[in-house]
């Protein structure tokens, strides 16, 4: 009878081992690599490799490339991956490609808009996922979607701008803005360069969009210089618009008219290195911009505390100091 008791006093340990060892896997987040598994936007730290995603407007601009190479060199030094998907300015396809980077299991998105208002499905959709959001660059409209956002003072990179225009030219005169309503990036540069030429006698004889981008700047410059005689400058939203209405004043012969960017790339600082029409650039540093949003995703990962928004200085180079930052490659 004893050897009978003893018997069953071991089968009930046992039992009640196997039962305490299903209990323990059940709570927390999974201690494996599988990447498709234990998302939550508030991050848990619970897993040894990620799988994030990237997407920027368009990969066909050198910012976005620098930038993109930024986050991939923390994200790989770490032993996790990334998938890099590229929109090319097409707001329907950024959407239906984060849409596959779900699919495929992602733990968190680097975001970076080709439309900032456009792009809301994709945040949804992201949100119902359990993704959490790094917004880089470019802010979006509905930004009670985004995890965390790190970006560069864009307003202030205009205004730089601006004080350096009213430097220049003291008594005013007619300008043209290129500008990108979509970006709203380019709409707080915008906004930061009017604030600094209020009051100071300039004219916008025309603003239109360039879309950010070299050949359609180049185009409608072409036709502003046609239809105005008496431009004193032209201000783009970003370097590659700056260059199309750079190559159009040079093929006019209209060398006296000031051109200025935002961007700080490296063409910009050697047409400014070159002593002509191209007078200066709000720079920023797509390197920073990636270094910081890398860390802040491994922040939010791990669950462990960050800042809602991270920005990056911006400042002006100009013939007075670009060889201070060089002209190969960017700051």
């Amino acid at each position: 009878m004893k050897k009978l008791l003893s018997l069953v006093f071991i089968v009930a340990l046992v039992v009640m081992s196997a039962a305490c060892g299903n209990g323990g896997s059940s709570s927390g987040g999974s201690s494996s690599g599988d990447s498709s598994s234990g998302k939550d936007s508030g991050g848990g730290g619970s897993k040894d490799h990620y799988l994030f995603g990237y997407t920027s407007m368009t990969q066909n601009n050198p910012f976005f490339i620098v930038l993109e190479k930024a986050i991939r060199e923390k994200v790989e030094a770490n032993g996790d991956k990334m998938i890099t998907l590229n929109p090319a300015m097409d707001v329907a396809l950024q959407i239906n490609q984060i849409e596959d980077m779900i699919s495929q299991g992602i733990d968190a998105i680097f975001l970076n808009p080709v439309d900032w208002e456009g792009i809301r499905p994709a945040l949804q959709m992201l949100k119902d996922a359990g993704i959490p959001i790094i917004n880089y660059d470019t802010e979006v409209k509905d930004f009670e979607y985004v995890t965390a956002y790190v970006g560069s003072d864009n307003k202030n990179a205009g205004r730089v701008v601006g004080e350096d225009l009213v430097r220049r030219f003291p008594n005013g005169g007619n300008i043209v803005i290129l500008d990108s309503p979509t970006m709203n990036s380019i709409n707080d540069r915008v906004a930061g360069f009017m604030e600094a030429i209020e009051g100071k006698n300039f004219k916008i004889v025309a603003q239109q969009d360039a879309k950010g981008d070299l050949e359609t700047a180049l185009g409608i410059t072409e036709d502003i210089l046609q239809a105005h005689s008496d431009i004193v400058a032209i201000f783009a939203g970003n370097d590659p618009s700056a260059l199309g209405a750079l190559a159009a004043v040079k093929a006019a012969n209209r060398l006296e008219i000031a051109i200025y960017g935002v961007d700080g790339s490296p063409d910009a600082k050697a047409a400014i290195a070159e002593g002509g029409p191209f007078k200066g650039s709000g720079a920023q540093s797509p390197i920073s911009i990636g270094q910081l949003s890398a860390e802040v995703a491994y922040k939010i990962l791990r669950g462990e505390p960050y800042e809602k928004r991270t920005p990056v200085p911006t400042f002006l180079i100009n013939e007075e100091n670009v060889h201070e930052y060089g002209i190969d490659g960017w700051q």
